[in-house]
């Protein structure tokens, strides 16, 4: 079962890729989101009937060398199983929306089979993905992890005629080897110190990794923390955390379900993936926990600053994704990793309906992405307004405070939060993400009233002519639409409950998590899963150490606290609804009052435009150096000239010894017989 979820989609790419001139057009399309259908509906049965229980399918002998051996296998645990259900149910979602989505697409002609090639792109994006999330070892996950690289280098840049596209999908491409660098960096420190690759075997090696010192450039560092800070390197480019966000939102140059696919609940995730995945790392590794608290904090504010402002539809839901990566990271940077996977999986479902509810709305409106050009359309998309309104009561957190009963985001959103006030002390993290809690109210409201709501803006006969999306492309939203209200609700205790649901639900020994939990014990108590020091692998999808009481703290955590997130939505839905229900004039007024911070924030901070001063312009000033002195000038005059002035010179001499005549060989003979009997008679060659 496990090896038809993961070579399903690798087998559609490769029909829809190559064979589609044999099977047409349209069944190469329903071919490859047939099989992602059977690997979605063979990942549920998996995940509602997995008991928590770790084991391995081996697949292949890959790569063997000395102690290296990264064999092939799939890693089944809870965390595989959550993105197994994560990444091939929105993969499958999103196929069926494109049958409908791509149908008839302007950039290209009809008489081009574009339609193929990007299923194929899909189902190969889906095959590196569940390649990443199943490895069971660090090489295989690089493998997936640089996989899934190509393809949405592929997919942002389907539209391959349009320079925007073609910009944007480099620019990803390049942002993200940033940070897989630092991942490579540390694979190779892993190996260096553990002599394995093997997941089981570096989480065993944790309590040495905290104990040892590693040389790196110019001092030496603690082990354990440079590795983690590697690695988080590697989740800030795949994840688009603050100063490896920029490729993000120019992603959206792609088509509409590739942003749902990519940039919603997949690829983005990785890195948060990465994390937990890592956490018998990271839970030894404080300052480097540390720092992924700062950035995913400043992360989540950063991005929903910037979608205050934004105007493009899809750019608004793209900054939304970010700043939701940044909550994600602040909950596995205070050690709870089963609650940055709550968050994980009910972003998937809101966050996707989002993004198709957009591409619904684009679709309809032959293709203006400009909220400033909508007004007014509830009528005229009913089914896409009333999905993309869950969607928002969702992301924005609506539900009874202090009760298990509320929309997805409003579950793990709390459960964010008030694990950022036990992990912080009620410091940066918690506020960071209260204040963003109001922002992505304020803004994911904002798009609801621009869009559906209002005057009609734009063109008339635009708006004249939109109409709802065909039932291929209602029927994932009403898909998600359900995950989007119940997966909070159904999955909150087995993710933020107490520690006897938790542990039963990632696999994690219920005694040993008992010594864990019990007051008094954070010298005695040993880690979830394993001896400090037995040198034996942790059990359980995720590691928890003995001095990680964020949990307990967590729920006892004030109800000012918990109702926070609630009090700073409804403050972000007041105002949204005064600017542009009750006087939308007051958003004009206001930015014209505040000029410069408008500016600011439409501009992203202007991050593209300082990494354009001190990164781009340089490298290509040094570019034109080497390329006008160097080669122009050192090549092309020196060397080049040098050899334009020998080489003639011998190719002449040659020549006139070729003459055709008898004697000039006869002569030339001679001469070398002389030459040949003086040196053999000076060397004494002769005797």
């Amino acid at each position: 079962m496990e090896k038809i979820i993961l070579f399903a989609p690798l087998i559609g790419a490769i029909i829809a890729g190559f064979g589609w001139r044999i099977i047409g057009d349209v069944a190469a399309q329903w071919l490859s989101t047939g099989l992602l259908f059977l690997a979605c509906l063979l990942s549920w049965v998996i995940f509602l009937g997995f008991d928590g229980q770790l084991y391995t399918v081996h697949i292949l002998d890959w790569i063997q060398s000395g102690s290296l051996d990264a064999s092939w296998a799939i890693r089944m645990d809870r965390l595989t199983a959550i993105m197994l259900i994560v990444v091939t149910t929105v993969s499958a979602l999103v196929h069926l929306y494109s049958v409908g989505y791509m149908a008839h697409d302007s950039q290209f002609d009809e008489n081009e089979s574009y339609r193929p090639r990007f299923f194929a792109y899909l189902s190969l994006f889906t095959f590196a993905m569940l390649m990443l999330v199943t490895a069971d070892n660090l090489v295989q996950m690089f493998f997936g992890w640089e996989g899934v690289g190509l393809a949405s280098y592929l997919l942002i840049g389907f539209y391959f005629r349009k320079p925007s596209a073609n910009a944007a999908a480099i620019k990803a491409f390049v942002v993200n080897r940033i940070g897989d660098f630092g991942f490579a960096l540390g694979i190779m420190a892993l190996f260096l110190l553990t002599d394995s690759i093997r997941l089981d075997d570096i989480f065993a090696a944790g309590p040495e990794l905290a104990q040892t010192q590693l040389k790196f450039l110019w001092a030496d560092w603690n082990a354990a923390n440079l590795i983690a800070f590697l690695l988080f390197v590697g989740a800030m480019g795949k994840s688009a955390q603050l100063f490896l966000h920029t490729w993000l939102p120019d992603a959206m140059e792609g088509p509409t379900p590739v942003s749902a696919l990519i940039h919603a609940a997949t690829m983005v995730t990785a890195g948060v993936f990465l994390v937990c995945r890592m956490s018998p790392l990271f839970e030894y590794a404080p300052e480097a926990k540390m720092i992924v608290v700062f950035i995913g904090a400043s992360t989540a504010f950063f991005a929903a600053t910037v979608g205050l402002v934004q105007n493009d539809i899809k750019r608004v839901i793209a900054y939304s994704t970010c700043s939701q990566l940044g909550y994600m990271f602040v909950a596995a940077g205070v050690g709870m990793y089963s609650v940055a996977m709550f968050h994980l999986l009910t972003h998937a479902f809101f966050k996707a309906m989002l993004f198709l509810g957009a591409g619904s709305v684009i679709h309809g409106m032959h293709h203006e992405q400009d909220m400033r050009h909508y007004g007014g359309l509830r009528k005229k998309f009913p089914y896409t307004f009333w999905a993309m309104m869950i969607g928002t009561l969702a992301i924005t957190g609506v539900g009874i405070p202090l009760t298990t009963i509320g929309f997805a985001g409003f579950l793990s959103k709390d459960a964010i939060v008030e694990s950022a006030w036990a992990g912080t002390q009620g410091g940066y993290g918690f506020w960071m993400l209260v204040i963003a809690a109001l922002f992505t109210s304020f803004y994911s409201w904002r798009l609801i009233f621009m869009t559906f709501y209002g005057k009609a803006r734009g063109d008339k006969h635009t708006h004249e002519n939109a109409h709802e999306s065909p039932m291929v492309m209602l029927v994932p939203l009403g898909v998600l639409a359900i995950g989007a209200i119940l997966s909070g609700m159904v999955w909150y205790g087995s993710f933020f409950g107490d520690h006897a649901k938790v542990n039963a639900f990632f696999g994690i020994p219920t005694h040993e998590a008992a010594a864990v939990a019990e007051e008094g014990s954070h010298s005695e108590a040993v880690p979830q899963g394993a001896d400090a020091h037995s040198g034996e692998a942790p059990k359980g999808a995720i590691f928890m150490g003995p001095d990680n009481h964020v949990m307990d703290e967590a729920h006892e955590a004030p109800k000012w606290v918990k109702v926070s997130p609630f009090i700073a939505m409804l403050i972000g839905f007041i105002i949204a609804l005064w600017f542009y229900i009750w006087d939308p004039s007051m958003p004009r007024k206001l930015a014209e009052n505040q000029r410069p911070l408008y500016l600011f924030l439409l501009n992203k901070w202007y991050f593209d435009e300082i990494y354009d001063a001190i990164f781009v312009r340089p490298a290509k000033a040094l570019g034109r150096l080497l390329w006008q002195r160097g080669d122009g000038g050192v090549i092309d005059g020196s060397i080049n000239g040098v050899a334009m002035g020998i080489i003639p010179f011998f190719t002449r001499l040659a020549g006139r010894a070729q003459s055709g005549y008898i004697f000039t060989y006869a002569f030339a003979m001679v001469i070398g017989i002389v030459v040949l009997i003086t040196w053999m008679s000076i060397t004494g060659g002769a005797d």
